[in-house]
């Protein structure tokens, strides 16, 4: 494309007044583009068209390894897409700025014979994987603030802060209906158990994204919400009978077909009423895939995998990892998700193209619905994003008001013991001066934060927004690795507080087995000292559950409970203004929490003045 007619097309391109994308439509150039396309393809060709790798995002030299290597994948095997994640070191997400994301994304487009589709996983907004956008909570808030309106600007903000780092589509939201406390793995990544809420508010999240050019996933279809099992580890099994299925899981896939969604994802589970067969999970089942997707509920968009190298698929094709994948294409998914072996995987599926046993008019079908959803997005004419407009759009003013407004709405008081709420702040001295003055710690408020990794990132923001108010706060930061081992000095310091917040996060992490504060999680250290701090200071403590509710349901001694129904740093923000009383709580519980509350609980407590310790300057 010569500089000036691609200039043309940029000036050509519809915009809304904060991005460079506008909503989907595939026009007639575009179908036009498409058919052309498909009709010069070899089969080896096609077949790439369907495979979606990863890519992390972080500065690589154009002659590194890892450069080289993804290169080469994209040459060799001819890939359709590319999922963008993010370095991991430990529990640490390694996150890159918006910027190094798009120069990187530009650099493989042009390696590329064909544009590249580019997904992630944005659940939570593009912050999760990228520093400087605007942090949302996770979408259990949003069923705790209850507001469509809210999940239509979430959707429309992420749309627009993906698309102008060269991302165009993300895989949510999650329609999985979060029925079972158990469930290690969707938990707060759902909007709630209730089938009609999910729906409402997934609807309106994907009106928001479509409009603003982002292409939308429903998963994990039929439900993960009603499993033990997470599916990266092991196999997941989904129970109840057909009347079960369509009276809870399926309704929200429904409501999302309704309102457009572009692809759903299929996941790794066993349903023994859809599928009988042992060595079937829904992802290789004709039966859930076409019987029931594309038969019965009529859904005619993208059908995608789940990542084809969790454990939950790969245990049942150990001896031909590359098999899974043909099976999964055969059981009527048109796009497969990070398989466990990219070579294996797309020769098997050429093979079977080759040989008939994959049909030559079902492979072009899916590789035309791959083509149009990238007409779609205007790759066709344009598949570099202007790196210098990404701070005009990332990050904005008031897209980080809303999305700590809607942190600040899902705050839920479900126990409240009359003895602790509202904290009373400390203000520091007038004259204070950063470094040379340094507040005492004093044990009058401490707080207590269990976490995974204490030297992770959750509950930096808490602990900093008390000292904050409170200067001489004790604040602890506990791990299942030093629970033991501190213990007595932090019940030390709990008898000689006036208060004490717990601050508890249990987050659902794919690919991470339970802690010991989840529902269901064998006993560890820091239950433990959870449980003995409840026995000395019940009556003084407030329990703050940043992250999955229904912890509560295994400390029946809490006497006062909050939920953030997200672990994001604006819930924490917004968790330490609820305590000190300076915002309403009107959260209402989006799920269940057996023996403590159920759904749609949730104390109103107006907003309250700020109440200062005796000695602290007026």
């Amino acid at each position: 494309m010569s500089f000036l007619l691609a200039a043309l097309v940029l000036c050509c391109r519809t915009e809304t007044s904060e991005g460079p994308a506008g909503p989907l439509r595939l026009d007639r150039a575009g179908e036009r583009w498409a058919k052309a396309t498909l009709r010069g393809m070899s089969l080896e060709e096609k077949v790439g068209q369907l495979f979606m790798i990863w890519v992390r995002s972080r500065f690589l030299n154009e002659e590194s390894p890892d450069y080289r290597k993804l290169v080469e994948e994209i040459r060799t095997y001819h890939v359709g897409g590319l999922a963008l994640s993010v370095p991991v070191d430990g529990s640490l997400l390694v996150k890159s700025r918006p910027e190094e994301a798009a120069l990187l994304l530009n650099r493989l487009q042009r390696e590329s014979a064909l544009p590249l589709i580019v997904a992630a996983d944005f659940e939570s907004g593009v912050w999760v994987r990228l520093e400087g956008s605007t942090v949302f909570p996770q979408a259990m808030a949003f069923g705790a603030a209850g507001r469509t309106d809210h999940a239509e600007a979430f959707g429309r903000v992420t749309a627009l802060e993906a698309r102008s780092v060269g991302v165009h589509w993300n895989f949510f939201p999650v329609a999985d209906v979060n029925s079972n406390p158990a469930n290690p793995i969707v938990n707060t990544r759902s909007f709630g158990e209730d089938p009609q809420q999910v729906g409402d508010l997934l609807a309106a999240h994907i009106r928001g994204a479509r409009q603003g050019g982002l292409v939308t996933t429903a998963k994990h279809f039929p439900g993960h919400g009603d499993t033990d099992t997470d599916s990266h580890y092991g196999m997941a099994r989904v129970g109840g009978d057909r009347a079960r299925l369509r009276s809870v899981e399926l309704p929200p896939f429904e409501r999302a077909i309704e309102a457009g969604v572009d692809a759903i994802m299929v996941a790794h589970v066993m349903v023994p009423a859809l599928e009988p067969a042992p060595d079937r999970v829904a992802t290789t089942s004709s039966a859930i895939v076409t019987d029931l997707l594309k038969t019965e509920l009529g859904f005619r968009g993208l059908v995608v995998t789940d990542a084809l190298d969790m454990a939950g698929l790969t245990s049942l094709y150990a001896p031909d990892v590359g098999r899974a994948a043909v099976e999964a294409f055969l059981a009527g998914n048109d796009l497969l998700l990070i398989p466990a072996d990219l070579a294996a995987s797309w020769t098997a599926v050429v093979e079977a193209a080759r040989t008939g046993e994959i049909e030559a008019a079902r492979l072009d079908a899916s590789v035309l619905k791959i083509l149009e959803t990238k007409a779609s997005l205007g790759l066709h004419e344009e598949r570099q994003v202007d790196v210098s407009r990404v701070a005009e759009v990332v990050g904005l003013p008031h897209h980080v008001a809303l999305g700590q407004q809607v942190a600040d709405e899902a705050v839920t008081l479900v126990l409240d013991g009359g003895r602790v709420l509202p904290l009373e702040r400390e203000e520091p001295p007038a004259d204070a001066l950063p470094y040379l003055t340094r507040p005492e710690v004093r044990n009058e408020l401490v707080a207590v934060v269990f976490s995974e990794d204490r030297g992770g990132d959750h509950g930096r923001v808490l602990a900093q927004e008390i000292r904050t108010r409170v200067p001489h706060a004790n604040v602890v930061f506990v791990d299942p690795g030093v629970a033991g081992g501190i213990a007595d000095e932090v019940l030390k310091a709990a008898d000689e507080a006036k208060t004490v917040v717990v601050a508890v996060y249990a987050i659902p992490n794919p690919g991470r087995a339970a802690v010991g504060l989840e529902a269901g999680a064998a006993p560890d250290p820091s239950r433990t000292l959870l449980e003995k701090l409840l026995e000395r200071a019940a009556g003084r403590t407030v329990v703050v559950a940043l992250g999955s509710p229904y912890v509560a349901e295994s400390f029946p001694k809490i006497e006062t409970f909050v939920c953030t129904l997200s672990s994001a740093p604006v819930s924490e923000r917004s968790a330490v203004k609820a305590l000190f009383g300076e915002i309403e709580l009107r959260g209402r519980l989006p799920v269940t929490i057996p023996g403590i509350a159920s759904r749609g609980a949730g104390i109103v407590r107006e907003a309250s003045p700020p109440a200062r310790r005796e000695g602290a300057p007026p």
